[in-house]
């Protein structure tokens, strides 16, 4: 007979992990892994990663998943392998094999292949992506076997950096490092230079190195999460305004904090800004995010009293 499964206790966990995700799971699972690990009653990550990608991969709990949308927008900056005179049908190396040429490109022509890819360019977002069509991902139409139209969509290339080069041998390839705007297809951009310069190419490693303020050097992996004691683990996360970087800051005293948590504009005399983080005076606690116009506080995302109440009974 099965022994029955422990039940785990879930709690409230407010804050932001940023791991650095490894190859083979899904956000998701990676979401649903340390989710698991802290015990955390409510979770949500900031864009995904493919199982093949590896890199940072900010996931956010409790009050965090409230301002997650933000860091969204973030510019993101990957390394990557492109296996040139190879494509694929996921244009990764997970996809069955479509075509084998020959590569013939010289050097100047892979720099000047490159420079025309800065900048704002059109990508048409691969099929096997979790792109949203009529309710369904587009991975979900490509695993069926059907093709839909998609739209071009608008990215930028801010940089384009080439790291290494092998034109010769057995597996030529390109690596690059790409920071680019939110939205960016990376199998798509590496498909298209394999285009561009007349072999093909897939993907054959992908790591991001950079999302927003968030790099490598502050993430943790799966194994130190789970070498640490249970009762240690919410110490690695980071506070909730981490997220909100770029925002400007108010501080109000406990009526006005009172009245901006119900919802309720208030009046200073704060400059004009599109983006502010408000705390409260005593306790000092972060409220939530707003904008300032024309002199009026104006609430947006708010956190829960009750929110607020966790997170400072869970400081040290």
């Amino acid at each position: 007979m099965n022994a029955p499964r422990t039940r785990v206790q879930r709690r409230p966990v407010h804050g932001v992990l940023l791991l650095d995700k490894p190859l083979g799971l899904s956000s998701n699972q990676a979401l649903q892994k340390v989710k698991w690990l802290l015990r955390a009653e409510k979770a949500g990550h900031t864009g995904t990663l493919d199982p093949l990608a590896t890199g940072v991969l900010p996931l956010c709990f409790g009050a965090a998943t409230k301002f997650s949308q933000l860091h969204l927008e973030a510019d993101k900056t990957y390394e990557t392998t492109l296996r040139l005179g190879v494509s694929t049908t996921t244009s990764d190396a997970e996809g069955e094999v479509l075509d084998t040429r020959p590569v013939t490109c010289s050097v100047g022509q892979v720099v000047e292949v490159l420079d025309r890819f800065m900048g704002p360019i059109s990508q048409i977002p691969p099929m096997h992506s979790a792109l949203k069509k009529d309710g369904k991902a587009l991975y979900e139409y490509a695993r069926a076997g059907v093709a839909v139209e998609r739209e071009p969509r608008a990215v930028t290339i801010h940089d384009l950096e080439l790291l290494d080069m092998q034109l010769q041998g057995p597996e030529p390839h390109l690596r690059l490092r790409v920071h680019c705007s939110k939205g960016t297809y990376i199998r798509t951009l590496g498909e298209d230079i394999g285009q561009a310069l007349g072999c093909g190419a897939h993907l054959s490693a992908l790591r991001r190195v950079q999302t927003g303020d968030f790099d490598l050097s502050v993430c943790i992996t799966l194994e130190q999460i789970e070498a640490t004691p249970e009762s240690l683990r919410q110490a690695l996360l980071r506070p909730v305004d981490v997220l909100l970087g770029g925002h400007g800051r108010v501080t109000l005293d406990a009526d006005h904090a009172a009245r901006f948590l119900s919802g309720l504009r208030r009046r200073g005399t704060w400059p004009d800004a599109p983006r502010v983080a408000v705390y409260g005076e005593s306790p000092a606690a972060m409220l939530g995010t707003a904008h300032v116009k024309a002199g009026e506080l104006i609430p947006g995302r708010l956190l829960s009293p009750i929110e607020i109440q966790q997170i400072l009974e869970s400081q040290p």
